[in-house]
């Protein structure tokens, strides 16, 4: 058994099952070509495949939403923030106004 992904028109996942690939080959899902092969310990296609994600025909990968708008993405098709969090110990969130962590207050909620 393997785990495919559905795409919509705009290659998002919208759908993701475990099947036989026959079974995707039946057409008893619909179109076969609408469904990508995806890997859950990450053995290929990036990173595994969940609701909402895109899959980039070019690089053959499935791309998590952007949480950022100025985060890029790494070699491995991983967001990154343009600077990497401290590491100190302390939790900090992203804060896109100011394009920086800010540490988190304690008791409050992200």
């Amino acid at each position: 058994m393997s785990h495919f992904a559905k795409l919509d028109s705009n290659n998002i996942v919208t759908e993701i099952i475990v099947s036989e690939k026959d079974f995707i080959n039946s057409g008893a899902v619909g179109d076969e070509f609408l469904w990508v092969q995806t890997s859950y310990n990450n053995n290929f296609r990036g990173n595994y495949a969940g609701i909402g994600y895109t899959w980039d025909e070019v690089n053959k990968v499935f791309l998590s939403p952007k949480p950022h708008a100025s985060w890029l993405l790494d070699d491995n098709f991983h967001w990154q923030a343009p600077t990497a969090m401290p590491d100190d110990g302390l939790l900090y969130t992203w804060d896109e106004a100011s394009a920086t962590w800010v540490e988190e207050e304690e008791g409050s909620t992200p």
